[in-house]
């Protein structure tokens, strides 16, 4: 508290400067005890200072990335308009796509090559593989349904059966694929699409797998780094678009 006896100019008596400053905001707006209100506003600023500097730079990246998004999905407004007026579900499988794509483009860098070589109509397989967490698979659905109208249908095999652990047990349960998961880093991600392989009654089922193996396997040599390094992935968000032969 302020003594009365002392006042705001200089000499023995006087106040220090801010407990003055209080003292002539208290008479100027009529609130007694001011001192004790700007004690706990110092404490409170004291308590989230942390949490202001921790937060708010990673809110702020949050909320620009959004933003990125949201320009993303209004830049194809006139074609997702179209699409809800002619069928709801079709609408909202767009929008759907238009987002996965957004994020692929914003986090990734995401880039498919051989567009072209997916069929406009009539059956086709895709053989793909990924890593543990299958998200340029998802992005990649994404890109067909988008620039080709077309939806993939998933099928996964063997690999069930070579789930390590607690896992597999969780599998038997719930028939569900759990996995350990990990990454996630913003790395450039780019799928490649090999020729296609036309179907020929004359070879079996194990020569067509073969052959197939033998196709990607190739991929892989062409454009995979191996062994792969997080930090030059990285780096490769800031390369210009890979040119292909």
């Amino acid at each position: 508290m302020i003594d009365k006896n002392q006042t705001c100019g200089t000499g023995q008596d006087s106040m220090p400067y801010m407990t003055c400053l209080i003292h002539v905001l208290e008479e100027w707006f009529g609130v007694e005890q001011l001192e004790d209100y700007w004690n706990f506003a110092n404490y409170l600023l004291w308590v989230f200072t942390p949490l202001i500097l921790l937060i708010l730079p990673y809110f702020t990246i949050f909320l620009l990335y959004l933003t990125i998004i949201f320009l993303h999905i209004y830049k194809r407004k006139n074609v997702l308009k179209e699409a809800y007026s002619h069928n709801l579900w079709d609408g909202a499988r767009k929008t759907v796509a238009t987002l996965w794509d957004g994020h692929a483009a914003v986090w990734h860098g995401y880039e498919v090559h051989g567009m072209e070589k997916i069929p406009e109509e009539g059956p086709a397989l895709i053989i793909f593989y990924h890593g543990a967490i299958p998200i340029d698979f998802y992005y990649f659905m994404a890109k067909i349904f988008i620039h080709k109208g077309r939806t993939c249908r998933v099928v996964a095999d063997h690999f069930v059966f070579k789930i390590p652990g607690l896992f597999r047990w969780l599998y038997e349960k719930f028939r569900y694929p759990f996995a350990p998961m990990y990454g996630g880093f913003p790395v450039k991600l780019r799928t490649y699409l090999g020729d296609p392989i036309p179907y020929d009654p004359k070879i079996t089922a194990e020569e067509l797998a073969e052959k197939t193996k033998d196709a990607v396997q190739a991929l892989i040599d062409k454009h995979q780094r191996i062994p792969g390094n997080i930090m030059s992935a990285l780096l490769e968000r800031f390369h210009n678009k890979q040119k292909i032969n």
